[in-house]
């Protein structure tokens, strides 16, 4: 099997934050019984047609110690991905840190991740496509700026010490990875936020939040942060020697830009700064054409949902609109090389930002818990079959150049690691991602 021309993909949900003061672990994959069902999971991956997937280990039962490792289930899971020629995307820090790494305050997380990721990317050389942390500014804005998660603060202080150690490791990840697989590419899924002012009053602060919901991709790619948002960072305990770290690397290069995007990613801004739902204001083409205009990285949509209401067709609406946006974002000159429905199955909790363990079983899947298909499941089959063929003879169309699995050979990619060593980089193998 050749690689996909357009990706498309789901996930599987994995997320694992702690609440109560670190005391409870909220395990996502152990909520939908992918524990159980993970054989299951991946049949219904073949009856979709899909041969992307979203997929990590849980962090917190992988990564035991500095060093340490449990494989065992990682071993089983990605054995049976490699057999089956599916192409993993692979999420590697969803929203968690184990319980020996405490929480995203940790100066040592960065450093300790890099071991991870690197341990990861050689047990498992074959696998090439990553999503090292997993929405960085949501996961350091819901820890330590809302006080929901992990660390549970709420200032700007712990904001910016999460948002610089979550983004520092994912940095340090990639560099680690590249040196054993050089053609690495990561496909940061990001969240994209948009706030709006409700009136005159509000304009500042959203224009504030406006810049700062750019600071987690500004400090990954290297960009250079706006005027207000340096400041605000060192005001709040970032030094210049930390700001000068993310100016320096330059692996932006390896990067495809992951935009995730839901009906509650805009934002009605109070005067008093409060913020609120807005619904779907700009919705995703107008606000993945800001980011791209920032970064000028091919871009995936790598995550949406919304929950099939009493209709039943909500969610299926949903898709069509969000393949709408996807459609026109191409049409205006975009290079955008895929597409998400998040995640395979149901989630539960979600309502609450698994902030509660309630037991609600969210009806936003593919499939629900029971792993019958929903009607946006049989949706997403039809519209794959229908635009799978149709999408590369476009003219806007990039082929993102991935190595399938069973065309993975360990001798060539042994080559490939000691040519990048000879000629002193392991990071400059650039992928280029030709049209």
């Amino acid at each position: 099997m050749t690689a996909p021309l357009f990706m498309f993909a789901t996930g599987i949900e994995n997320s694992y934050p702690t609440i109560n003061n670190g005391r409870t672990r909220v395990d996502e994959m152990e909520k939908c019984c992918h524990y159980k069902h993970w054989r299951t999971d991946f049949d219904l991956l073949d009856d979709l047609n899909i041969r992307c997937l979203r997929y990590g280990p849980p962090i917190h039962r992988t990564w035991l110690g500095e060093g340490r490792y449990d494989w065992s289930f990682a071993d089983e899971t990605f054995g049976e991905i490699r057999t089956r020629n599916i192409i993993p995307i692979v999420d590697l820090c969803h929203f968690g840190v184990p319980d020996w790494v405490g929480n995203f305050q940790n100066p040592d997380f960065p450093e300790l991740f890099a071991g991870y990721a690197r341990a990861f990317a050689e047990r498992f050389p074959w696998v090439q496509l990553y999503t090292p942390v997993n929405e960085m500014f949501i996961c350091a804005t819901f820890s330590a700026a809302y006080g929901w998660w992990n660390e549970q603060l709420s200032s700007d202080q712990a904001f910016v010490t999460a948002l610089k150690h979550i983004v520092k490791a994912n940095v340090l990840a990639m560099a680690e990875i590249l040196v054993v697989r050089p053609d690495a590419i990561f496909i940061q899924s990001e969240s994209s936020e948009h706030f709006h002012p409700e009136c005159p009053a509000a304009i500042r602060v959203a224009e504030f939040l406006n810049a700062r919901r750019f600071l987690s991709l500004d400090l990954n790619y290297g960009r250079r942060v706006d005027s207000d948002m340096l400041f605000y960072l060192l005001d709040n305990g970032m030094s210049r020697d930390e700001y000068y770290f993310f100016m320096d690397r330059n692996l932006k290069r390896h990067c495809i830009m992951g935009n995730d995007y839901y009906v509650t990613n805009e934002h009605l801004v109070a005067a008093d700064g409060g913020t609120s739902a807005s619904g779907e204001v700009f919705g995703y083409d107008e606000i993945t054409q800001q980011y791209y205009d920032r970064y000028r990285l091919p871009v995936m949509h790598t995550e949406t949902n919304l929950i099939e209401g009493p209709l039943g067709n909500e969610a299926v609406k949903w898709l069509w609109k969000e393949w709408a946006n996807v459609l026109r974002v191409r049409n205006l000159g975009v290079p955008i090389v895929g597409f998400t429905w998040y995640s395979l199955t149901d989630q539960v909790d979600w309502d609450v930002g698994l902030r509660e363990e309630q037991g609600t079983v969210n009806p936003l899947g593919l499939y629900d818990l029971d792993r019958n298909i929903r009607a946006v499941g049989r949706a997403y089959k039809q519209m794959i079959k229908d635009w799978c063929e149709i999408l590369p003879a476009q003219s806007i169309c990039l082929r993102v150049p991935v190595v399938p699995p069973h065309a993975y050979h360990e001798p060539m990619a042994q080559q490939q690691r000691e040519s990048a060593r000879r000629i002193g980089d392991t990071t400059s193998a650039e992928p280029s991602v030709a049209a």
